[in-house]
């Protein structure tokens, strides 16, 4: 998509440079400005794809509280009397009663951690990743909530996706040379 975009944009500024001397009718001065102005729309398309590609790539560096927002998200999920298989991304029920969705668990996981929450954390994005492996890339509006709520997902298919991206950010973490702490308590 993005390159259809480059190519239209370069058509439409090529065709901008030849007409910027021409003298013509109104119309024409308009169908400039248009132009200008179409031009502008698809920068901005092609800015804030660029901009979606870089919070979606799968090599950002992790830190040790990434971990720890996996772990602490893990916790919540003690066992499937505290999972909440109807996500609405509405976290103070969840809160509340003490049962968790996949999305608030890692929502509240990271508040706690951090102190605020960040949607492209990198621990987040993992279990995204591990959500579209698992779901063999099937689209939902928000990956953490559809995966969730799908009527075949279990609660053992939801301890697993944390689990794998627990164990992802803990080798990328080794590999880093930034090491674990390991035997604490994930709070």
């Amino acid at each position: 998509m993005g390159l259809v975009l480059t190519g239209l944009l370069w058509l439409v500024v090529q065709w901008l440079w030849r007409q910027h001397r021409r003298q013509g009718p109104t119309s024409r001065k308009a169908l400039i400005v248009s132009a200008y102005a179409f031009c502008l729309l698809l920068l901005l398309l092609l800015v804030g794809g660029l901009q979606y590609l870089w919070l979606e790539r799968r090599n950002q560096a992790v830190t040790v509280e990434d971990l720890r927002i996996l772990e602490r998200a893990d916790a919540f999920l003690k066992d499937e009397s505290a999972w909440n298989r109807k996500d609405d991304r509405q976290c103070d029920d969840d809160k509340a009663s003490g049962r968790w969705s996949l999305s608030c668990a890692l929502d509240v996981a990271c508040i706690e951690v951090l102190g605020h929450y960040e949607h492209a954390r990198a621990a987040l994005q993992e279990v995204r990743f591990v959500v579209e492996e698992v779901t063999h890339g099937r689209q939902f509006e928000g990956r953490l909530m559809g995966f969730n709520n799908l009527p075949e997902t279990r609660f053992e298919d939801v301890k697993n996706v944390l689990r794998v991206a627990r164990e992802r950010v803990r080798q990328r973490l080794e590999k880093s040379g930034l090491g674990t702490v390991e035997g604490r308590d994930p709070r």
